[in-house]
Formats: C-alpha cells, sequence, structure tokens
C-alpha cells in the first residue's frame, strides 16, 4: 500500500476522534508522525499543524449546525491566540527537538490531568447533590441541544482572549491547533459543559493555528505531501466525528478524553527519553 495512502486510511480515525474531542487532531497526529512514521520533531510539529486547520473547520461546520458551539467565544480566543502563535513557533525553532517533544508530552498530560480531576471530583460528589445538579441543568447529552447558541458576557469573552493568548504560544511551539489547551481550560476556567467547548474550541482552532502554519512553511518545516494526505482523511472522519458527540453521555467523553490524552503523553515521553 503507497505511503501517502495509508497517511490518508490513518487520517479517518484522527478526524472522527478529532470531531468527537474537540481538537484540531494535532494531539494524534504527533505522536504519529514522531512514533509511527519517524518524523523529525520540525517536520512533526509543522506538519502537524498544517494538517489541524482543515480538520478543525470539517468539524467546526457539524458543530454549528448541531449547535454545540459559542462562535463568538470561539473566534475571540482564535483571533488572539492567532496574534501570539508565531512566537511560539520562532521559539520551537530555537529549541532543540527533544526539548519541543517532551513539553508537547507535559501539555497532553496536563490536559488530561484537568479533565480527569473534574471527573473525579463529579465522582467524588454525593449521589443526590448530582441529581440536584443535572436537574437544574438544560440536557444537552441525549440528542437534544439547546435551541441556539448561548451568548457569552463581556467577561466570557475576556477570560477567553486570555486563554487565546496563552494557548497559542504554546500552539506554535509544539504544532498542537490549540483545542487540547482550550477544551479543558473552557470547561474549568469558563465552566462551559464538555460538549459546548468541544465545538467551540474547533472555532478558535480554526483561525489561531494559521500565522503558524504560514510561518512554518515560509521556513520549509512542513511535508506538504503527508500534510494534504492526512487531511484527506481527517476531514471526512472529523465531520463523523462530530455528528456523535451529542449522542456520548458528556461524562464517558471527559474519561474518553483523558484517558486517550494520558497515554499519548507517557508515549511520547518514553520515545524521546529512548532515543534520547
Amino acid at each position: 500500500m503507497p505511503f501517502l495512502v495509508l497517511v490518508a486510511i490513518l487520517g479517518v480515525g484522527v478526524g472522527i476522534l478529532s470531531g468527537l474531542l474537540g481538537v484540531g487532531g494535532g494531539m494524534f497526529m504527533i505522536p504519529l508522525f514522531r512514533l509511527g512514521f519517524h518524523m523529525t520533531a520540525l517536520q512533526t510539529t509543522a506538519t502537524s499543524l498544517f494538517a489541524v486547520v482543515p480538520t478543525s473547520i470539517a468539524g467546526l461546520v457539524s458543530h454549528v449546525r448541531g449547535r454545540t458551539c459559542i462562535p463568538l467565544l470561539g473566534l475571540a480566543a482564535g483571533a488572539a491566540g492567532a496574534l501570539t502563535s508565531p512566537v511560539g513557533v520562532l521559539l520551537a525553532n530555537a529549541s532543540p527537538g527533544i526539548v519541543v517533544m517532551l513539553m508537547a508530552a507535559v501539555l497532553i498530560g496536563w490536559s488530561a490531568a484537568t479533565v480527569l480531576h473534574k471527573v473525579v471530583r463529579e465522582l467524588r460528589t454525593p449521589a443526590s447533590e448530582r441529581a440536584a445538579a443535572r436537574r437544574d441543568e438544560p440536557d444537552e447529552g441525549q440528542g437534544e441541544v439547546s435551541d441556539a447558541p448561548e451568548k457569552p458576557s463581556r467577561a466570557m469573552l475576556l477570560r477567553g482572549v486570555l486563554i487565546g493568548l496563552v494557548t497559542g504560544v504554546l500552539s506554535g511551539y509544539v504544532g498542537l491547533g490549540g483545542g487540547i489547551m482550550m477544551v479543558p481550560l473552557f470547561t474549568s476556567v469558563l465552566g462551559l459543559p464538555m460538549r459546548k467547548a468541544v465545538g467551540t474550541s474547533l472555532a478558535g482552532v480554526c483561525i489561531l493555528a494559521i500565522p503558524g502554519v504560514v510561518q512554518q512553511m515560509m521556513l520549509g518545516n512542513v511535508l506538504v505531501d503527508v500534510g494534504l494526505a492526512i487531511s484527506a482523511g481527517t476531514i471526512p472522519g472529523a465531520i463523523i466525528g462530530a455528528r456523535f458527540v451529542r449522542k456520548v453521555p458528556d461524562r464517558l467523553l471527559r474519561i474518553a478524553f483523558g484517558l486517550m490524552l494520558l497515554g499519548l503523553a507517557v508515549s511520547l515521553v518514553l520515545n524521546e527519553l529512548l532515543v534520547a
């Protein structure tokens, strides 16, 4: 089987996970490129960032249609991140490859810990309190979502901008689209339910990654053929994943997100330490 065909097939799986978990796909592409395809650290981060943009757009379309997105909040965070992502790209090009990869693993692990901590905290809450909280919240998880995306307050938009500024630097540095950081921050800092955090993060990622992609292409770090091949798979995959997000219970979505991130972080650390 030709290499690029294999990349596209694997991209379908990456896209499904991307649309389901609200990330651009970078957290799956980085281990795939680095561990599976043995690309250099810079090629890994740059090509991942390149493929994140079309993947995010594909997933976002389904989230907007399904009303599991707050577009204005996502745009605010993404625009702020777009201003700072080139800084991260410059730092990455000046850093040893092992440092970039280990930083990626740290961020993936942090996101896993943030999401799983909230699940554990909810499980420790008395059953009566959890039942009362569910009665007070709109039912978003069983196929019915609120009639329209909620309108964010000015305070929420400001916090979203701050999240975007920080996420932009880290995204440009490690080649992640930003959803891996936005999703846990949207849930923990802004208190969004997981589904809204998932869709909203994709709106931010679409914008945030673009300046970093342009910069990485100008520096010659992007393997365009690999990026296009995996995008050919991730685009339909992301649409499929985004359609399924409303059918998955919120807690199950959190657990799957956290455990998958944790496994990827450990794999990256072990690989870099063994290679070093």
